[in-house]
């Protein structure tokens, strides 16, 4: 009998553990570890921010879904992993000893690296957790009694933008429908070399179409923005040209501001020696299998992922949906391979899909592989994006409650996009 613990219960580790019990013997058991007691739909939390949601509506309690499916979860913070002992030490001092443990905490979110950053002692918001996101909605609620300048955007060395957009044109929207839109000007910050850039070098046509969008907006934009520190309703930035010089400094007032932190890894997985890169995501072979630890496999945001390309402020390779499903199916295969003595054959895809909301209509990209050249590069707009994000919320959430195993992205959302029959073949 093998014990295999999943540290994370996001959006990676849930159906991690789902997928697990679904292909492994009832002999075999299965332990979910989460610094909190509740699944959080991460990528509705735009929404919470401006209150379209509440928390409720996008979280659930872990423990009862998976005792329904006989797999074990503990609540709380995981302080240090013991690689050699094959052991995850507790906040609470226990030791939970594994034959094969999943790494799928997500990233901590490095806020120090711009002085004055971050929801908690600094003066930017943020909407990486529900957490953040109802903070978030609590300092709109404020903003809306004295409106005046926001900025909007990501800090340098971030790696997924697309909340950021979102962000911006669901903040343009709701203001809009309160009337209050003429009362604030938006700027649009970003380490991007480009609007569109997105982290991927660009996807399809997403520079011209995301700055159509943003001058239908009314939201100006910086790009090779490196932030260097933000205090009580100032942002200090550098503005860099295409070859890394000083372009010009700014001083940016601001009423609100919402700005996307770069990411590190958490601090119990960036500990352990070997495991990781100098910002502590985890290093993996083909098989989503740590290069030094044979028994340690990882999957989504904590990944290491190379930069696209290098850009004059630092970026990094965002982790989508369907990249995070596919590393997910691909661990789950080759555990199981191993525990009937077969070597690991299963790959995940590197391949970028994104549904983002825009208020009332949306975006989709797709990018296969995520790495240029490529065999698909399309990005598409329409108000289906828009219908379709609320769908697959709904669809997630209930997959989570229910305990489902099922493929979201390969049996609905690519088959949505018309695209499934140009995916490669996955061993």
């Amino acid at each position: 009998m093998a014990h295999i613990v999943v540290l994370g219960a996001g959006i990676g580790g849930m159906p991690t553990a789902y997928e697990l019990r679904a292909a492994l013997g009832r002999e075999h058991r299965i332990t979910v570890i989460n610094a909190v007691d509740y699944f959080q739909f991460v990528p509705s939390n735009p929404w919470v921010a401006v209150g379209w949601r509440d928390r409720d509506a996008i979280t659930l309690p872990i423990q009862p879904v998976l005792e329904k499916k006989g797999i074990g979860f503990i609540g709380q913070p995981a302080t240090r992993i013991d690689a050699e002992a094959r052991c995850v030490e507790l906040q609470d001092g226990q030791r939970v000893d594994y034959d094969y443990l999943v790494i799928t905490t997500g990233p901590r979110l490095a806020f120090e690296e711009v002085p004055g950053a971050g929801p908690t002692g600094g003066h930017t918001q943020s909407i990486c957790t529900v957490d953040h996101a109802q903070h978030a909605h609590a300092e709109y609620q404020r903003f809306l009694e004295a409106p005046g300048p926001a900025i909007i955007g990501a800090m340098p060395g971030a790696s997924c933008f697309g909340p950021a957009y979102e962000f911006t044109f669901i903040f343009s929207r709701d203001l809009q429908k309160r009337r209050l839109r003429h009362k604030v000007p938006i700027t649009f910050v970003t380490s991007e070399p480009y609007i569109g850039h997105l982290g991927l070098a660009g996807v399809g046509d997403s520079k011209s179409m995301l700055e159509s969008e943003l001058r239908n907006h009314d939201v100006k934009w910086i790009c090779n923005a490196r932030v260097t520190r933000v205090e009580a309703g100032r942002m200090f930035v550098t503005e860099l040209d295409d070859m890394g010089q000083v372009k010009r400094e700014h001083e940016l007032p601001f009423h609100y501001s919402m700005m996307l932190p770069a990411f590190k890894g958490v601090d119990a997985v960036a500990g352990v020696p070997g495991l990781c890169n100098p910002r502590g995501f985890v290093l993996i072979d083909e098989h989503q299998r740590s290069v030094k630890y044979p028994t340690i496999f990882a999957a989504g945001v904590c990944v290491a992922i190379p930069p696209v390309e290098a850009t004059p402020v630092p970026t990094g390779a965002p982790k989508t949906g369907y990249m995070i499903e596919s590393m997910v199916t691909a661990i789950v295969h080759n555990i199981a391979a191993d525990l009937a003595g077969q070597p690991a054959t299963a790959k995940g895809t590197w391949n970028a899909i994104c549904l983002a909301d825009m208020g009332d209509t949306g975006a989709a990209f797709v990018a296969l592989p995520q790495i240029p050249p490529r065999n698909v590069n399309w990005f598409k707009k329409g108000k289906w994006v828009h219908l379709a994000k609320i769908a697959f919320e709904k669809y997630f959430l209930h997959k989570m409650r229910s305990g489902s195993s099922e493929p979201v992205y390969e049996k609905y959302v690519l088959k949505a996009l018309g695209i499934t029959r140009l995916l490669p073949h996955r061993d």
